[in-house]
């Protein structure tokens, strides 16, 4: 009674948490850069170097999250989270990429390696976005500053000025 009293219990669990994320600066370094403080078990690392932890204590949506590679600082974004990996995090399948024998017989297929390609972030915005080349001749054209008439060749207003 004293405990739940004291909230001595919520001390202990905050405690905990700290310890888990490494301490005092690890966690503030973590709760600066994603918001929150979260203990769970580790499930699996991704090819981008993104840990993905799980806690079922927590409730349905909140209960799978990724910590992003720290090579990426501030400019994590979440297309950086593989499609197999996508699947687990958003619950569509309970089966860690590990564990689906599908997708191991499917990345094992020799044949499947020589055309799938490696996952990418999505790099709209940046230098290395894609902008795709235009073959038509542009239908805007600049306005002189002059009268409409003086750009239209038949313009009668054009013609008794000459």
């Amino acid at each position: 009674m004293l405990i739940k009293l004291l909230a001595l219990d919520k001390w202990a669990r905050f405690f905990k948490i700290i310890v888990k994320n490494g301490g005092i600066l690890k966690s503030t370094s973590k709760l600066w850069k994603h918001d929150t403080l979260k203990d769970g078990t580790y499930v699996g690392t991704d090819s981008l170097g993104n840990k993905y932890y799980e806690n079922n204590y927590y409730m349905i949506a909140r209960s799978r999250w990724v910590e992003y590679n720290p090579n990426f600082n501030f400019e994590y974004d979440a297309s950086q989270v593989s499609a197999e990996w996508y699947g687990w995090l958003h619950y569509k399948t309970d089966r860690l990429p590990s564990q689906d024998c599908a997708k191991h017989c499917l990345m094992t297929c020799g044949y499947v390696q020589s055309w799938l390609q490696q996952h990418e972030e999505n790099l709209t915005g940046t230098d290395k976005a894609f902008y795709p080349y235009s073959t038509v001749r542009s239908h805007i054209k600049v306005w002189n500053g002059a009268c409409l008439c003086e750009s239209v060749p038949d313009c009668p207003d054009t013609t008794n000025k000459k």
